[in-house]
């Protein structure tokens, strides 16, 4: 899992984070697909401020305005919220990786499950009752 390089590379510049310094460098492919995941993360926050932007500038007949900014303010809160715990996932899986210990656990999935739950059912009461 762990190459047997020195942990700084001949391409790095500028001052490492402390916990780049700990440990030895992961293979690049573990690196590759954490990097990969965490782009995921943010298309997925992209994609929250993607219907933010939707909701509040090209659907003014969903809701009312105190409703839809609701919907809208909240999406954009998740989407921001989202991709900060993607780059503390991205970190957190780093070091893991640099120490050989175990990939902590995220509690980013129930934030995503949630967020698109809590959504779905106020857009599904809004279309039904207004």
């Amino acid at each position: 899992m762990f190459m047997n390089e020195p942990t700084a590379s001949p391409r790095s510049s500028g001052k490492k984070i402390p916990w780049q310094q700990q440990g030895s460098t992961p293979d690049y492919r573990f690196s590759l697909a954490n990097e990969r995941t965490f782009l995921a993360w943010i298309r997925t926050a992209l994609a929250f401020l993607a219907g933010a932007i939707a909701i509040d500038q090209f659907a003014p007949t969903l809701a009312p305005p105190v409703v839809r900014s609701g919907i809208a303010a909240f999406l954009a809160l998740a989407a921001a919220l989202l991709a900060w715990m993607a780059y503390r996932r991205w970190a957190d899986n780093e070091r893991a990786m640099r120490t050989g210990q175990a990939l902590p656990y995220t509690r980013l999935l129930i934030v995503i499950a949630s967020s698109v739950s809590a959504i779905s059912v106020a857009l599904a009461l809004v279309i039904l009752l207004l």
